[in-house]
């Protein structure tokens, strides 16, 4: 057993198989491994792992919600120190959106297919893997809702701010990559789904302003569709703690992980239990 496992509680680790989906390192955690039960599919941030935060994954399970956590290119089992260098973000969320696909029909196989309910279906992720999320939104899927934390889908914004007053991000980009990759450029393939956001204000990572920038326009995709804006969540804290404001929310992180199964509680619908 890998030490990272290992050190998760025996009541997750005990509801948890570590697999391979599709050519991607992950672990589904299943409530009971009897029922068939909604399933959340969630990625980590840049440098981190599949299995960061168990007690996350335990939330969910206790909530009913089965968890699919996934190791981000170059991350976790699949280790590349290459692609944790924060240039090759964008190669990662390209990389890891075009798994997606394939990691969903491999939870639809014999032996796991039946525990799961893909009709009850969302995806999330933390900074690099909220920002994959809003990227796969941009294209055709069977996802119910999203939820990030410490996120933007506004990639132009953040990596080449037209706002003097913020410096640029730190790290040089492909300005023609970023463009493409940038949900914000793409809202016209975006359909609207129930959403939360979580952050931090004070993210000296993933500055708030790029969020709030790109949930406006998300909002304006939502009323041209005929779609209730309301079906954006936000909540925000003004500062945490946390790292750099980022990397969790630290004294609030219990206060995030509480609003989050609240929110996917309401729209996956897990049977009472």
């Amino acid at each position: 057993m890998i030490e990272r496992f290992a050190q998760f509680p025996e009541s997750l680790a005990k509801q948890t198989r570590r697999l391979t989906l599709g050519g991607v390192p992950a672990f589904v955690a299943h409530p009971d491994w009897s029922t068939p039960s909604p399933v959340m599919l969630w990625m980590h941030g840049r440098t981190a792992n599949k299995e960061l935060d168990p007690g996350r994954y335990l939330r969910w399970i206790r909530a009913g919600i089965a968890a699919v956590a996934l190791d981000l290119p170059g991350h976790g089992d699949r280790y590349d120190a290459q692609l944790q260098h924060p240039r090759a973000t964008m190669d990662v969320i390209a990389q890891m959106s075009g798994e997606i696909d394939r990691v969903v029909d491999a939870l639809a196989a014999p032996g796991l297919g039946e525990y799961l309910d893909f009709a009850r279906m969302g995806i999330g992720g933390m900074s690099a893997g909220g920002m994959t999320t809003l990227h796969r939104l941009t294209q055709g899927h069977d996802f119910v809702c999203a939820a990030i934390e410490a996120s933007t889908g506004a990639f132009e914004a953040l990596y080449f701010p037209a706002d003097a007053s913020r410096p640029p991000w730190g790290v040089e980009q492909d300005r023609e990559k970023v463009v493409a990759l940038d949900p914000s450029k793409h809202l016209d393939t975006f359909a609207p789904l129930p959403l939360l956001a979580l952050h931090c204000e004070a993210d000296e990572v993933v500055p708030f302003d790029t969020l709030q920038g790109f949930l406006a326009l998300l909002r304006e995709r939502y009323v041209a569709t005929g779609s209730d804006p309301a079906l954006i969540e936000l909540k925000t804290w003004p500062a945490t703690g946390a790292p750099n404001e980022h990397a969790g929310f630290g004294r609030f992180g219990n206060d995030a992980k509480n609003a989050q199964v609240e929110f996917l509680t309401r729209q996956l619908r897990p049977e009472p239990k």
